[in-house]
C-alpha cells in the first residue's frame, strides 16, 4: 500500500521546496529577530545573549523528598525549578481526605498547608530562584502557599519569580481536574492574573497551554489553534473585569508540547509567535510591544515516550529538545527515558538534564538567532501552520469562543478524529514507532522509582498534627471571610492568602469554594 507523504498532523508535503512555495509578501513579512511579528523570536540576539531556562518537572511523595531532588538538580545545573502537584492537590483534597487515599504523592508531590510548602523550599532561597508549579484549579491557593512562605523568608511580592498554570479552560478539554464550572473556574483565573498584575510584576499568573490539548492527540494546527482559542477568552475576561490589556498582556505565557516531526515542531513555534503578535496587536489593540510577545516553555513529548526499548526514548528527547531551541522557546523541560513505566529516577533526570546542556554548550545551535530562517521547507510549513490554525479559532470564534466551544462538544470531537487518524497511522504501518511497530526486540526492564507507601502514613500525620496544634478560631475566622467575599464579585486571592497564613488548608479553602460555585460534572447524554 502506498501512503501519501504528510506531516505528523497531515499536512502534505511535496518532493522538494523552492521560493516558488514562499511568496515574497511571506518573506517580507518575516522581519528580524526581536521584531514584530516576532516569527524569528522575541528577541534580536536570541540564546547568543542568553540561554533558555532549564527547567526539570519534579514532585513525588512528600514535599522533603522532593526539596531533595530539587536541590540535587541545582547543583547539577538547573536553573529553574518546575513542580509537579500529586492528584489529590489539583483536586483540592487534603492528604487525609478518603478520596485521597493512595493518590497521595503519586504523581506529585503532596502538598495540604503551608507546612508542606516551607518544607519543599526549605534551603533554597525563592528571591534567587524561578519556580513553575503546574496547578491549575486549586492556583490561586498553590501561589498563595508559595507567597506565604516568600514572606516568611523576607521576599517581597515584587521580587517572586515564576508561572502558575492556572489554564483551567484546558482541563475541560484535556486533563479533567477541573473542580468548579467554567465560568467560576474563569473568575478565579481572571483573579490572578488581576493580582499579578498589581502585586507580582515578575509572576506569570498562568501559563495556557497547548501541551496538554497536543498530548492528547491533538494535531499541531489544533494545539495551536485551541490554544489560542482559549488565550482570547483569557483576555476578554480580564479586559471585561477592567483590566487594560497592556497591564496584564506582558505576563502572559504558554506552554507546548514538542513531537518528534522535526520540521513541524520548529514551524509551530514560529507560526505561534507571529499569529500571538497579531491577535494582540490587530484584535485585542495592544500598544505595548511586550503584549505581542509569545513567552513560551516546552516539554518534549511524554506521550511520544515508549515502554519498550526505553533507551530509545533519550534519541527521542534530544531531537525534540532540539527543536523546541531551534523554534525558540524561553524554558525547556526533557522528559526521562523511564516515564512511560514510571516517575524518573535521579540517574535517568540527568541524562535528561545533560541533553539541555550538551545542546547549549556544544552543538552550535545558540551561536546565531533562527539559524533555520529562509528554508523553503520551513518557511512553507510556517505559513500553512499560521493560516490552517487561523481558520480553526475562526471556527470556535464563530461557536461563541472557547468556553461555548468547549461545552458544545467540538473541541472534544475535533481531538478525537485527530487522535484517530494518528493511531491509525500506526496500526497500518503508515507511522513507525520504532521498537513498537518496527525493530521490535525483548529487552531487560530498567530500575523504576517506586514510591514508599511510609510517605503516605507520613504526610497524613503530619498533617493531622498541624490541624490540631493550630488556632482554630484564626481558622474559622478566614474561612468565613473568604465565604463571604465568594458571594461578592471580590477578587478573591487576597482573602485565600489570608487563609493559608492563618493555618488553612488546601482542602478546606477549596470547600469554600465548592460551596459557594459547585462542582462541575460532565454530561452525558443518553
Amino acid at each position: 500500500m502506498t501512503y501519501p507523504v504528510t506531516t505528523d498532523s497531515g499536512i502534505p508535503i511535496k518532493k522538494v521546496y523552492d521560493n516558488k512555495d514562499v511568496p515574497p509578501i511571506w518573506t517580507r513579512s518575516l522581519g528580524k529577530p526581536g521584531q514584530f511579528p516576532y516569527t524569528r523570536g522575541i528577541y534580536d540576539g536570541m540564546y547568543r545573549d542568553r540561554l533558555w531556562t532549564m527547567r526539570q518537572y519534579t514532585g513525588f511523595g512528600s514535599a522533603r523528598e522532593t526539596n531533595r531532588r530539587f536541590k540535587y538538580l541545582i547543583s547539577h545545573g538547573e536553573t529553574g525549578l518546575s513542580t509537579a502537584f500529586d492528584l489529590p492537590t489539583q483536586l483540592g483534597l487534603d492528604s487525609d481526605h478518603p478520596r485521597a487515599t493512595g493518590e497521595v504523592g503519586r504523581v506529585g508531590v503532596a502538598i495540604s498547608g503551608v507546612h508542606d510548602m516551607r518544607r519543599l523550599f526549605e534551603g533554597i532561597d525563592l528571591g534567587r530562584v524561578s519556580t513553575s508549579m503546574t496547578i491549575n484549579a486549586t492556583a490561586p491557593i498553590l501561589l498563595s502557599l508559595y507567597v506565604a512562605v516568600g514572606m516568611e523568608q523576607g521576599v517581597p511580592l515584587n521580587k517572586l519569580r515564576g508561572t502558575t498554570q492556572n489554564d483551567v479552560l484546558k482541563e475541560y478539554i484535556a486533563r479533567n481536574t477541573y473542580i468548579y464550572p467554567p465560568e467560576s473556574s474563569l473568575r478565579l483565573s481572571v483573579d490572578l492574573i488581576e493580582y499579578c498584575a498589581h502585586k507580582m510584576p515578575r509572576w506569570h499568573p498562568i501559563s495556557i497551554s497547548g501541551y496538554h490539548i497536543r498530548e492528547s492527540g491533538a494535531s499541531a494546527v489544533q494545539e495551536l489553534g485551541f490554544c489560542f482559542a482559549n488565550a482570547m477568552e483569557y483576555v476578554r475576561a480580564a479586559l471585561k473585569r477592567g483590566l487594560k490589556v497592556d497591564q496584564f498582556a506582558p505576563q502572559l505565557s504558554f506552554f507546548f508540547a514538542c513531537r518528534n516531526d522535526f520540521l513541524e515542531e520548529i514551524a509551530k513555534f514560529r507560526a505561534a509567535r507571529k499569529l500571538w503578535a497579531r491577535i494582540m496587536k490587530e484584535h485585542f489593540k495592544a500598544r505595548d510591544p511586550e503584549s505581542c510577545k509569545l513567552r513560551f516553555h516546552t516539554q518534549t513529548s511524554g506521550e511520544t515516550l515508549t515502554a519498550q526499548q526505553p533507551d530509545n526514548n533519550i534519541v527521542r528527547v534530544a531531537i525534540q529538545a532540539l527543536a523546541g531551541v531551534f523554534g525558540g522557546t524561553q524554558s525547556l523541560h526533557t522528559n526521562s527515558r523511564d516515564e512511560a513505566l514510571s516517575l524518573p529516577t535521579e540517574e535517568s533526570v540527568q541524562i535528561a538534564l545533560r541533553t539541555q546542556q550538551i545542546i547549549a554548550y556544544e552543538s552550535g545551535v545558540t551561536k546565531t538567532a533562527d539559524p533555520l530562517a529562509g528554508s523553503y521547507y520551513l518557511e512553507s510549513l510556517t505559513r500553512t501552520l499560521e493560516t490552517n490554525a487561523t481558520r480553526l479559532m475562526e471556527k470556535v470564534e464563530e461557536l461563541g469562543g472557547a468556553r461555548k466551544a468547549i461545552e458544545s462538544g467540538f473541541v472534544h470531537r475535533e481531538i478525537q478524529e485527530s487522535a484517530y487518524r494518528f493511531q491509525k497511522s500506526v496500526d497500518e504501518g503508515q507511522t513507525i514507532i520504532v521498537g513498537v511497530n518496527k525493530f521490535t526486540e525483548g529487552s531487560s526492564e530498567p530500575r523504576i522509582q517506586r514510591i514508599d507507601p511510609q510517605l503516605e502514613r507520613d504526610q497524613v500525620r503530619q498533617l493531622r498534627k498541624m490541624k490540631a496544634s493550630r488556632n482554630t478560631a484564626q481558622v474559622k475566622n478566614a474561612l468565613g471571610r473568604l465565604s463571604r467575599s465568594t458571594k461578592h464579585q471580590h477578587n478573591l486571592v487576597s482573602d485565600i492568602l489570608s487563609a493559608v497564613r492563618s493555618g488553612c488548608t488546601v482542602g478546606e479553602i477549596s470547600d469554600v469554594l465548592r460551596e459557594a460555585f459547585g462542582e462541575y460534572r460532565v454530561r452525558i447524554d443518553m
